[in-house]
């Protein structure tokens, strides 16, 4: 969030959607709801919640895009909803009115063979094929892989790639990402 208020001054004329990736805390889901077109790592049900309720008190009347952040390897240092988990909150993500439930996102281990991310990559997708037939609705993204795996996880099916280092080089974080 302060990495892109600090950014976004450079690139607001652009014509562009805006995605916040990344752990979001639920107290910050209102300044979210206001700077973003979508969310791609809701993972609780509280998050969700508070990204509609501040979408619906914007005044805004075009429905948020959200993905859910799946946990999918289990990894301590990684955020994200559980796999046993996520049908229960897909359906109560899906009910919100002002949220557009959209699909799934995943990032697996990081590991110099991108063929060692495949197994999450595809059991990424086998969840949001059980998910769109749970909710007799299409989920038509599937946000995985970055610049290391991306053509492993376009051949399992991710519609979005993370590429941002491939383009434009390792981040400074610890200067706020500038």
């Amino acid at each position: 969030m302060q990495e892109w208020e600090g950014k976004q001054g450079g690139v607001q004329d652009l014509n562009a959607t805006w995605h916040l990736i990344g752990h979001l805390q639920s107290n910050k889901a209102a300044r979210a709801a206001k700077l973003f077109h979508t969310i791609d790592s809701v993972d609780d049900f509280a998050l969700a919640q508070r990204l509609d309720r501040a979408r619906s008190e914007s005044g805004v009347t075009e429905r948020m895009r959200v993905l859910i952040e799946v946990h999918i390897a289990e990894e301590e240092t990684k955020t994200g909803a559980d796999v046993r988990d996520l049908p229960a909150l897909a359906e109560k993500i899906a009910a919100l009115p002002m949220l557009e439930f959209a699909g799934l996102m995943c990032i697996p281990p990081f590991a110099e063979d991108s063929e060692e991310a495949r197994p999450h990559f595809r059991r990424l997708r086998e969840l949001r094929d059980e998910l769109t037939k749970r909710l007799g609705s299409s989920l038509p993204a599937l946000s995985m892989g970055m610049s290391h795996d991306f053509e492993v996880a376009i051949e399992e099916g991710a519609t979005e790639v993370r590429v941002g280092t491939a383009l434009f080089g390792t981040r400074d974080v610890a200067k706020g990402g500038q």
